[in-house]
């Protein structure tokens, strides 16, 4: 794998979330999925590319003011500006009491080369997302916006969802039908060639089910089920 390109290709084409977990369980990384309510706005989504973690807090600037325009949504202009080609926009740390992406945001984040959005909380302007066809990963649909309710407080730093998936920036993250995960950037090339390996492994056995071999002689002889 001589870079992302090449590297997202492969897990476009070959891999998907559940066969890249397994071979995490098996390598001692047992908390890189992210929570499973956070879903895929178009069912049909692949997505794969390089994190860059967003922290969010919430406020109530009704009641303590702001001192400008900018101010009203803290470091998000920032974060969503320095997004680069093949990354993800990924962002937690709010309540689920309103929007953290909608459709201008996808707008500049796809002019910007970046793959995707994936936050722990929802997003709002469906319609406009999906005419763009900028993948979003998200709880659902909420049309509250953050303006008076939240603030980007950090960006390209450690994030933690709830239930203890950690992700660094840098990190890989695939997300698809299943669910939404995290390869930590060290481990990337060792856990993608392993999952070839899994998957490859898998199509074996299922020859193996449709010659008439039993699930359990099958595991005893792969290990594979």
């Amino acid at each position: 794998m001589t870079g992302d390109a090449e590297l997202f290709a492969l897990v476009r084409e070959r891999l998907f979330t559940a066969v890249i977990g397994d071979v995490m369980d098996q390598a001692g990384l047992t908390r890189q999925f992210l929570p499973p309510e956070i879903r895929a706005l178009d069912p049909g989504t692949m997505l794969v590319g390089r994190a860059m973690p967003v922290l969010e807090a919430d406020c109530a600037s009704e009641l303590l003011g702001h001192s400008g325009a900018t101010d009203a949504f803290g470091l998000m202009f920032r974060a969503l500006d320095q997004l680069e080609a093949g990354e993800v926009y990924i962002c937690t740390g709010a309540s689920p009491r309103y929007a953290l992406w909608g459709g201008l945001m996808s707008t500049r984040a796809a002019h910007l080369g970046a793959v995707g959005a994936v936050l722990d909380g929802y997003h709002r302007d469906t319609r406009e997302i999906a005419r763009l066809g900028f993948p979003v990963f998200s709880m659902g649909s909420y049309a509250q916006d953050q303006r008076l309710r939240g603030r980007v407080v950090d960006f390209r730093c450690a994030i933690e969802f709830d239930n203890g998936c950690r992700v660094m920036p840098g990190d890989l993250i695939v997300g698809d039908i299943d669910g939404v995960l995290t390869v930590p950037a060290a481990h990337v090339a060792d856990i993608l060639a392993a999952a070839v390996a899994k998957v490859e492994g898998e199509d074996r056995v299922r020859d193996m089910i449709l010659a008439g071999r039993s699930t359990g002689g099958i595991f005893e002889e792969t290990g594979i089920m």
